[in-house]
């Protein structure tokens, strides 16, 4: 058996693996929009070690989920490490920060409406 990678069947699905959706880059932060709609984005980033995002506050209530590697998340002052499975919740209106701790990757989920 092959891969499945962007495969479709007969109704036009692909099954997609979200490690294979974007790729690291050295000293970069890579991301790609998958579904972009006015209620919800979803977006998979891949983040080289070191690397983050600033602090920042979103208008949109948000969450994160690491598929991948480690990273530490500032949440209003609170700092928390999420590891491979696992998820944090970005609220609305409210300051959040990320730094790579090794290489990582999410899958970001903004909640519109």
């Amino acid at each position: 058996m092959g891969s499945r990678k962007g495969k479709a069947d007969g109704s036009g699905q692909k099954v997609t693996k979200l490690t294979e959706l974007v790729d690291y880059e050295k000293g970069s932060i890579v991301s790609k929009t998958i579904i972009d709609r006015k209620i919800v984005d979803v977006t998979v980033f891949a983040f080289d070690e070191l690397q983050g995002i600033v602090e920042h506050v979103l208008p949109y209530d948000a969450f994160a989920y690491v598929f991948e590697g480690e990273a530490e998340f500032a949440v209003s002052g609170a700092s928390r490490t999420v590891k491979t499975g696992e998820m944090i919740n970005l609220p609305a209106k409210k300051s959040h920060a990320i730094s790579a701790k090794s290489k990582f990757k999410m899958m970001l989920i903004t909640v519109k409406e």
